[in-house]
């Protein structure tokens, strides 16, 4: 796989790039210390796998590096790294099209956690600031009411999540493929009117679904 690390800050860059590379076999990563570096990187190479994007790149204000990517490269899977973990910031990243995002006090083992998660196609938020984001949505009777509408496969599948379960082994234990599970992660989420796993399982907390 190939990772990109845009961050104008190169100690950052390295030590992140130093704790990644061990987690993901033969992984490659790329580094660009600007908005315009890294518009220049993706124009000679368009074939990574994920962009790490820093939410304050010289050359850029705020979102505009994002938005700019999104559109010029939409396939590419990209996630926010920060110090900021302001909510309203975080909301607005993943409505842009932000597939996560990440505090630069997250934990090394916590954010291969997270790229995992978006590789496979989903959203990853932390948990204290997806719980936020879950019930700043609708009160809890509209959450229940939201549950209901689940099939009872989506709540197996649900349920899985909860356990710590990772897309593969859902599909072991249902014995189905691993994009049935996608397809019915997705429609729950859809369902629920929320963005990631993680405020599924805080939801079902929430509402001690067992």
């Amino acid at each position: 796989m190939k990772f990109i690390i845009a961050d104008d800050h190169p100690l950052f860059r390295e030590a992140l790039s130093g704790a990644l590379t061990p987690l993901f076999e033969g992984l490659e990563v790329v580094e660009a210390e600007s908005t315009d570096a890294l518009i220049e990187l993706l124009a000679r190479s368009n074939d990574a796998d994920l962009l790490l994007l820093d939410l304050s790149m010289p050359g850029a204000n705020w979102f505009e590096t994002l938005t700019t990517v999104k559109e010029r490269y939409p396939a590419l899977p990209i996630v926010m790294v920060s110090a900021n973990d302001d909510i309203d910031v975080i909301s607005q990243a993943i409505t842009l099209g932000a597939k996560g995002y990440i505090t630069k006090a997250t934990p090394t083992k916590t954010i291969a956690e997270a790229i995992d998660i978006v590789l496979s196609g989903e959203q990853w938020l932390p948990a204290d600031i997806a719980e936020k984001m879950t019930f700043n949505s609708g009160n809890m009777n509209d959450m229940l009411e939201r549950f209901k509408e689940l099939t009872p496969k989506q709540v197996l599948v649900l349920k899985y999540v909860r356990a710590g379960m990772m897309n593969k082994q859902i599909a072991h234990e249902m014995n189905v493929t691993e994009a049935t599970v996608k397809a019915h992660i997705s429609a729950a989420l859809k369902k629920l009117d929320i963005n990631t796993r993680t405020q599924a399982v805080l939801l079902m907390d929430k509402l001690q679904i067992n």
